[in-house]
């Protein structure tokens, strides 16, 4: 009997070991009852045993269900929460682990089984715990969104926070033949990676500034004033003219909204023209929002002319004059 080797598997797998993994340290299933009986090791998951008596970790469940149901890995959802990707949605509910495409597996409550093809070069076997390739779940998941919205945010979300690039995904989608909604996911990719970095950043550019026939404007561009180095979101350079994106419903407290103000300040001194909107303007009144800096640009100087939309886009409506 290697007890050696189960405290071994106890510490790589977050407290948690599997019936074969006590059989290949020499424990008989005599043995196993015992260690049961002596609460050293409770039974979790049929197969699975963890090292206490108290609440499992979500880890811990994520562990359970791989060692169940191995060879599998966390997919999806999963695979991105264990990756350090916070705030996915269904993520607490239901594990997703993923397996072999020919396998057949009885469900266990609390965990989703995924049959894959290819799950060997889909997966990163060496991580713990196992887990599905951080840029293989994101195009998974970003395919079946059904709210165009959640998607964006999804791809933003992982590259904002440096899990990957839009590049590495954009390679990624290279290798996918099958990918699903392969166009509109391109197209949101290829502009991420152009630097809109936001929800409100794409739906700006794809909502109010391209539709309309805008200029378009350098996006996170560094901008060095007084009172230090800001980062705009969106820059007409040639007029001047900066537009903040501001997605927050609220301010995070007084000292970010003098920072704001101070960069507002710095921009009039330096004979700029601020401009700042948040969701309303952005998606609830694009066509408004074209029109208004179209006038603002107009009058520093772009000869250019707005273009509707839509048949009922008050630009086509020809109630927006230059």
């Amino acid at each position: 009997m290697d007890l050696d080797a189960v405290h071994h598997q106890l510490r790589q797998q977050d407290g948690l070991v599997s019936r074969r993994q006590l059989h290949a340290a020499g424990l008989t299933p005599g043995d196993v009852e015992r260690v049961q009986r002596r609460r050293e090791l409770t039974r979790l998951l049929p197969g699975v045993y963890i090292d206490h008596t108290g609440r499992p970790t979500w880890t811990q469940r994520a562990w359970a269900g791989v060692l169940h149901y191995e060879p599998a890995a966390l997919v999806a959802a999963s695979a991105l929460r264990a990756a350090g990707l916070e705030s996915l949605p269904g993520a607490d509910r239901l594990i997703a682990i993923g397996v072999a495409e020919d396998r057949r597996v009885r469900a266990v409550a609390g965990y989703g089984v995924v049959r894959m093809s290819r799950l060997e070069q889909r997966v990163r076997w060496t991580s713990s715990p196992p887990r599905q390739l951080s840029e293989d779940a994101l195009l998974d998941l970003a395919g079946a969104t059904t709210d165009e919205l959640d998607g964006v945010q999804l791809l933003a979300d992982a590259i904002r926070s440096r899990h990957t690039t839009a590049a590495r995904l954009l390679v990624a989608l290279d290798h996918r033949p099958r990918q699903a909604r392969r166009p509109w996911v391109s197209s949101v990719l290829t502009d991420l990676a152009e630097g809109t970095c936001s929800v409100l950043e794409h739906g700006y550019l794809v909502r109010v500034e391209r539709p309309h026939s805008l200029p378009r404007g350098h996006r996170q561009q560094p901008e060095r004033s007084a009172g230090g180095l800001a980062i705009r979101d969106v820059c007409y350079l040639p007029y001047a003219v900066t537009v903040e994106l501001n997605g927050r419903m609220f301010h995070d407290g007084p000292r970010d909204w003098d920072a704001d103000l101070e960069r507002e300040l710095d921009a009039a001194v330096a004979g700029g023209c601020g401009l700042r909107l948040g969701w309303g303007q952005v998606f609830r009144r694009p066509c408004r929002t074209a029109i208004a800096v179209g006038s603002i640009l107009r009058s520093r100087g772009w000869s250019g002319r707005l273009t509707g939309c839509a048949v009922d886009c008050p630009v086509s409506a020809g109630s927006w004059r230059p």
